[in-house]
């Protein structure tokens, strides 16, 4: 690919110019028994458990911001998916739809930065494919992952589990995502700048797991639509009340100044290393406990319980000690975010 400084339509047309870009970007890469091959399959032998299965597609505008990259976020966010629902990721797929004239040198950056975050956590990237669109058609590059992973949990965490006296718990600040790609792509010039909080979060979910095995009801990470949307979704779900306190919702002052500003809620910001909880009020101290003990719930807080009435609602209490409905998101607050 020395050649070729961007890439051409021939590059997805399947020949010769497609198989050098696959050999000599995806595949050097990526690198790992199962993908050597280059086979339209990978195969593989699991233990005999139960396996959790997702997939997404990212399509962020910036593709290079503070604290990350789309290549970086696809592989967490698919990750992160996994995680939540209980599963230890194993192997990952990776799909691009690269618009014609990307340079190869922002390719290569992209695929590095997946390799690179694909190792650190511990799983495999091992098939995918590339197409190549016409130039206006794709903005720079579309990726789209799938992953699977091991449960190693006998319980489903899902909302349906969620009962009145649960305890809602963030692993950290809200809405510095949202903030991160809005201020970069915008060339808003902050007094104190804010990262994305882009991470793979399995190796704090497996802490939490193991802290509290059965006391977990649920988990979500709160990507579009953030903390707001993610908990109606658990009202609905489970068929109660949640109720949260905003003075108890950990947010970075540079992040509220933000939301201040541009007319932003952070409650409906997306987030892209943080989860959400709901845990039995019996196991609280003891997730709590984990989730302080790593990296990435050093900021955890308890900011809300499930309560009976108001089915399908969340309250929030003010820091002026109103009480009001928080919604779910209406429209696209924040376009081009993950």
């Amino acid at each position: 690919m020395k050649e070729n400084k961007t890439i051409l339509l021939a590059h997805g047309s399947g020949g010769s110019y497609s198989r050098r870009l696959v050999e000599e970007v995806f595949a050097k890469a990526f690198s790992n028994p199962l993908l050597a091959p280059l086979n339209d399959q990978a195969v593989f032998t699991l233990p005999a458990k139960k396996l959790a299965f997702t997939t997404d597609s990212y399509v962020v505008n910036p593709i290079f911001f503070p604290g990350g990259d789309i290549g970086k976020l696809s592989v967490c966010g698919t990750i992160n998916d996994l995680a939540v629902g209980g599963a230890e990721p194993v192997y990952l797929s990776a799909s691009f739809i690269i618009e014609e004239g990307l340079s190869m040198e922002e390719l290569l950056r992209i695929v590095l930065s997946m390799a690179k975050t694909a190792k650190e956590a511990g799983v495999s990237i091992v098939t995918g494919d590339t197409k190549v669109v016409e130039r206006g058609k794709g903005d720079k590059v579309f990726i789209n992952t799938a992953g699977i992973g091991v449960l190693n949990i006998d319980q489903e965490l899902t909302p349906a589990n969620i009962r009145p006296g649960d305890v809602v718990i963030v692993s950290g600040t809200m809405g510095d995502h949202g903030i991160a790609i809005l201020t970069h792509r915008e060339g808003i010039q902050m007094e104190s700048p804010v990262e994305s909080d882009c991470a793979a979060l399995h190796t704090l979910t497996n802490a939490m797991l193991a802290a509290a095995p059965s006391g977990i009801k649920a988990m979500r990470d709160p990507t579009r639509g953030g903390l707001a949307t993610v908990l109606n979704e658990f009202a609905a779900s489970a068929g109660c009340s949640i109720s949260i306190r905003e003075d108890d919702i950990p947010v970075r002052e540079a992040v509220k100044g933000a939301c201040e500003i541009l007319g932003f809620d952070p409650l409906y910001l997306a987030n892209e290393g943080k989860l959400i909880a709901v845990v039995e009020a019996g196991s609280v101290e003891a997730v709590l406990k984990a989730m302080r003990s790593h990296p990435l719930g050093k900021d955890a807080a308890v900011i809300g319980v499930a309560e009976e009435g108001h089915k399908g609602k969340v309250l929030l209490e003010t820091s002026i000690g109103n009480r009001r409905i928080l919604d779910m998101l209406s429209g696209e607050q924040l376009p081009r975010i993950c």
